[in-house]
C-alpha cells in the first residue's frame, strides 16, 4: 500500500491536469488580460500621438522634452503627428496645439487660466502658488491679476513715451558702461538696462544697482526653465538642483525685500509680484528689442525706409503720442520681428474642466501647450518663412496675434506697443546698426526652451555683436551735426 502511495506512476496523469488547469491558468489569464489593456490604454483615443506602449511612450515623450527643450519637442511632435496632437509630460496627458481656431478657443475662456510645470521646481523657485506668470492656484491668480491690470492701464500709457524716450537717451549716453574692451557694444545688456530702468520708473520708483540685478536675470531665467519639467525624482538629489534655486534666491534678495500691504496676499507672493515685475516683462521686451536690432543690421532697406519715415514724422522733435499712428513702416516692423523671431513662441496651460475644442474631447486636468511660433509659420501670412514687410501690409485676422496678445499682456497690448516703440524710435533714428561676423539670425545660438534667449558667447550674437553708431564706436545718442 505504501510503495503504491509513493509511486508517481500509480496516478492517471489526466485526472490529475484537469484539476490542476483551471487554478494555474486562471492568474494567467487574468495577467495576459491585464497586460493588453495597459498595451492598449489610451491607443483608442481620437486625437492623434504616439502610442501609450506600456508605459514607454509617456517616458519617451516626457525624456524628449528635457532633451530636446520645450520648444523644439513641440515643434517635432507638431511635425510628425499634426497641428493638434497628444503626448505626455510626467505622465500627465498634454496636448500640443498649433492651429489658430484651437488657440483662441483657449485663450478666450476661463477655464484655462491655470498653468502646469513642476510643482518642486517652481517651489525652488518661489513661483508655485506666487506671482502671476506660473502660479497654477486659479483662485489665488484671479487675486492678483487685477492689480497688474491697473498697473499696465491708464495713467501709466501717458508717461510710457516720455520715460522710454529719457531712459534710452540716458543708457545711450552711458555707452561706455556696456562696451568691451574691443569696442564692442553688448546690446543685450543695454536693452535689458533700458527695460529695467524704465519699468521701475513706471511702476515701483526705487533704487535699483541696474548692473547687478541684469547679470543675475539670465540665471534667473536659466533656472526657472531648467526645473520648470523636471521629474520629481530630480529633486531627490539636492547637488542637482541646488545651483539653480541658489540662482533664484540671489536674484529675489536683490534690494527686492517689501512689506506685505495686504492681508490675503503673503509677502513671498508680494515679493515674487515685484520680482516678476521688474525682469519678467522687461526682460521679454529686451530680448525682443535685441533682435529687432539684429533684423535691421541684416535688412538695411528695411533700417532706411523705418528712417525715412521717422525723419518724415518727427522731423528734430521727439516723438510724442500723437505720432504713434503715423509710423506704419515702424509698427509693421515691430510686428514683422516678433512674428519671425518671436521671444515667447509658447504658451502652457491646464484645463480646469471637462471641454470639446475643435471636435477633439479635453478632460479636466489636461495640460496644454499652444505652439505659437509654429503657427505664425503656417497660417496667415503670404511669406510665413520670410523676414518681410509685406506679410503686414493688409489686416491680418487677430487670431494669428497671439504673441502680442496673451496673458495679462492681453489687456495691455497698446502699453506694451508703446513701450516697444518709444525705445526702438530713437535708436534707428540716430544710428546706424550695422552686424559684425556676417551671424544670421536664424543661424545663431540660442536656448530653444519656453523663452527664446541668444546664447551669449557666440560670435554671431550678444556681446561680440558689433552695432557702429555712424562709424563711432561709443558715440553720444545725441544727433550728429549735418557737416
Amino acid at each position: 500500500m505504501m510503495l503504491e502511495i509513493l509511486n508517481p506512476g500509480h496516478y492517471n496523469i489526466t485526472n490529475v491536469v484537469p484539476e490542476m488547469m483551471p487554478v494555474a491558468t486562471l492568474p494567467i489569464l487574468l495577467l495576459m488580460c491585464f497586460v493588453f489593456l495597459i498595451w492598449n490604454y489610451e491607443e483608442t483615443s481620437s486625437i492623434p500621438g504616439p502610442g501609450y506602449c506600456m508605459g514607454i511612450g509617456p517616458l519617451i515623450s516626457h525624456g524628449r522634452f528635457l532633451w530636446m527643450g520645450v520648444g523644439n519637442a513641440c515643434n517635432y511632435y507638431n511635425k510628425m503627428y499634426g497641428e493638434f496632437m497628444r503626448v505626455w509630460i510626467n505622465g500627465e496627458e498634454t496636448l500640443i496645439i498649433s492651429k489658430s481656431s484651437s488657440m483662441f478657443h483657449v485663450m478666450k475662456h476661463g477655464h484655462y487660466i491655470s498653468r502646469f510645470g513642476s510643482k518642486l521646481g517652481l517651489q525652488c523657485i518661489g513661483m508655485h502658488e506666487n506671482g502671476i506668470i506660473f502660479n497654477n492656484n486659479p483662485a489665488l491668480w484671479k487675486e492678483i491679476r487685477p492689480f497688474f491690470t491697473k498697473a499696465l492701464s491708464g495713467p501709466g500709457l501717458v508717461r510710457m513715451i516720455t520715460i522710454c524716450v529719457e531712459s534710452t537717451i540716458t543708457h545711450l549716453d552711458k555707452l561706455p558702461e556696456v562696451t568691451t574692451e574691443l569696442g564692442n557694444i553688448n546690446a543685450l545688456n543695454l536693452m535689458r538696462r533700458i527695460m529695467l530702468d524704465t519699468s521701475n520708473k513706471l511702476f515701483l520708483g526705487i533704487p535699483l544697482d541696474e548692473n547687478a540685478i541684469v547679470l543675475k536675470i539670465q540665471n534667473y531665467f536659466d533656472a526657472w526653465e531648467a526645473l520648470l519639467l523636471k521629474p520629481d525624482i530630480f529633486f531627490k538629489i539636492s547637488w542637482l538642483y541646488k545651483k539653480y534655486e541658489t540662482s533664484a534666491q540671489i536674484l529675489s534678495s536683490t534690494h527686492l525685500t517689501f512689506l506685505n500691504l495686504r492681508g490675503d496676499l503673503t509677502g513671498e507672493n508680494v515679493n515674487q509680484c515685484v520680482l516678476e515685475m521688474m525682469i519678467a516683462a522687461p526682460d521679454t521686451l529686451s530680448v525682443t528689442l535685441f533682435f529687432m536690432l539684429v533684423l535691421i543690421a541684416e535688412h538695411p532697406n528695411v533700417e532706411r525706409e523705418m528712417m525715412k519715415e521717422i525723419h518724415t514724422v518727427m522731423g528734430d522733435q521727439e516723438i510724442q503720442s500723437k505720432d504713434m499712428p503715423h509710423l506704419k513702416v515702424v509698427k509693421n516692423f515691430i510686428y514683422e520681428s516678433m512674428r519671425y523671431q518671436p521671444v515667447v513662441d509658447l504658451v502652457m496651460r491646464k484645463a480646469l474642466q471637462d471641454d470639446v475644442i475643435d471636435g477633439y474631447p479635453v478632460k479636466k486636468g489636461t495640460n496644454i501647450i499652444l505652439n505659437i511660433g509654429r503657427m505664425h509659420k503656417i497660417e496667415f501670412f503670404p511669406k510665413p518663412n520670410e523676414f518681410s514687410l509685406e506679410n503686414f501690409e493688409k489686416s491680418v485676422s487677430l487670431l494669428c496675434c497671439f504673441c502680442w496678445q496673451l496673458g495679462y499682456y492681453f489687456s495691455s497690448k497698446f502699453k506694451a506697443e508703446t513701450k516697444r516703440e518709444g525705445t526702438c524710435v530713437p535708436d534707428p533714428a540716430s544710428t546706424s546698426v550695422m552686424g559684425e561676423g556676417g551671424g544670421n539670425i536664424r543661424n545663431a545660438d540660442e536656448q530653444p526652451h519656453v523663452t527664446s534667449h541668444p546664447y551669449l558667447p557666440s560670435p554671431a550674437m550678444g556681446a561680440h555683436r558689433n552695432i557702429c553708431f555712424h562709424g563711432q564706436s561709443v558715440p553720444s545718442w545725441r544727433k550728429p551735426s549735418s557737416a
